[in-house]
């Protein structure tokens, strides 16, 4: 049986909880942990250990260790000694506050301390150059690159992480060009937060995210990718059943970039709107658009300056297939299907979304079984990678829940 906390049965250990312990805190960190975020010190360790994980750091925190860094001494009264640095680097991430000012009194010299930190982000934001911007352009690749192959389970909050730290650099920066470069960066990273909002089915969270990018692009003075931003937000629209108002943001978008985008986004972007309008069940406009995005295309369908744009490959007839399972078109089975066998394997959430809409098209066509295992194996690939969208579809469609019922 369960005993209050502080009392003992016989032959156990005294229970001794820091969970709300009185009076001021004694150290910043202390203030952090029990004002900022409500926890209790065990909360809060047990958190610890999850952030070290999560980020693969090497600090420890155990709730001993923790107790003497809140206090600010030893156990024997004297003070602290120099802090592991895996621990400090632990504690410095989780907080983003140098260990030296969370071990420091919560009052001591706030105002002074407001002052260095300004001076500090200054100074950061001063080394911003060509070079910087080149290595954050190459974490948001590795970042994207983990997004398609291990979905938004592993990457959302590296991807925030990320956001947070070119936005901090570029509140900071005076210079015009490293601004807009730095936005630049933030539109890319706020559209693809965006689009794993919506994979995750964050509705409201993709939401912001689409219009921070949709900011950031404008202060970065970027058709292009106020345009990519438009209309994927518009996929946010589809989802609520807004299919009008989403076929209405794509043409918008398109309309961005009319003239000055390059042929590669145009292609992308009437690829998209044609997902739209198969939506509205405007079958002949949507084919329209998928030629046009055909026509579109470039030779080679790799443009440096659009990394975030796949659009060759097996990845416009898998977008035409998704239109033509929407619209009921028996054509959707072998469309599908090619794309499937000439899909990159590491593109998994693309996978995913591409057997489903295979599971349809094959329902639609009285393919029972060739449509159940089709969703059996989608519905495993959407929870590997938490797919919570594509989860949400199969779920809505009955060939899904039928196969889950004869699934072994």
């Amino acid at each position: 049986m369960a005993c209050p906390s502080g009392t003992t049965v016989a032959g156990e250990e005294p229970v001794v909880r820091h969970d709300r312990l009185r009076g001021p805190a004694r150290t910043e960190l202390e203030r952090l942990i029990r004002n900022e975020r409500g926890e209790t010190f065990e909360e809060f360790v047990e958190y610890a250990e999850e952030f070290a994980r999560r980020h693969r750091l090497p600090g420890t925190l155990s709730m001993r260790h923790l107790l003497r860094l809140v206090s600010g001494q030893k156990d024997d009264g004297s003070p602290l000694g120099p802090v592991r640095p895996a621990t400090a680097r632990l504690l410095e991430r989780i907080f983003d506050v140098e260990i030296s000012q969370l071990l420091a009194p919560p009052n001591a010299g706030r105002g002074d301390r407001g002052e260095i930190e300004l001076r500090q982000r200054l100074s950061a934001s001063r080394q911003v150059d060509g070079q910087v911007i080149e290595l954050l352009r190459q974490q948001l690749d590795a970042l994207r690159r983990l997004d398609r192959q291990m979905g938004a389970v592993v990457a959302y909050e590296e991807v925030q992480a990320k956001t947070a730290q070119v936005l901090r650099l570029q509140s900071y920066s005076l210079l015009p060009d490293t601004r807009a470069s730095l936005a630049t960066v933030l539109a890319e990273l706020g559209a693809l937060a965006g689009w794993e909002a919506l994979d995750r089915y964050a509705i409201g969270q993709a939401w912001e995210h689409h219009e921070r990018a949709k900011l950031a692009a404008r202060e970065a003075n970027s058709p292009a990718l106020l345009a990519h931003a438009t209309a994927q937000q518009a996929f946010i629209l589809a989802d609520l059943g807004e299919i009008g108002a989403a076929v209405e943001q794509l043409s918008q978008a398109r309309a961005l970039a009319k003239r000055t985008a390059p042929h590669l986004l145009r292609a992308w972007l009437a690829a998209a709107h044609g997902e739209g309008l198969a939506a509205a069940g405007r079958r002949d406009d949507a084919l329209r658009a998928f030629d046009a995005a055909r026509g579109l295309l470039p030779n080679d369908p790799v443009d440096p300056s659009l990394p975030f744009l796949f659009l060759g490959g097996a990845h416009l007839d898998r977008w035409r297939g998704h239109a033509l399972a929407t619209l009921g078109d028996s054509a959707a089975i072998d469309v599908l299907t090619g794309a499937l066998e000439r899909l990159d394997p590491t593109f998994i959430r693309a996978e995913t979304a591409l057997r489903v809409d295979l599971a349809v098209a094959l329902s639609a066509m009285g393919e029972r079984e060739g449509a159940q295992a089709q969703a059996r194996h989608a519905d495993r690939l959407a929870i590997e990678i938490g797919s919570t969208r594509q989860q949400h579809r199969m779920r809505s469609l009955s060939v899904i829940n039928d196969a889950g019922q004869d699934a072994p």
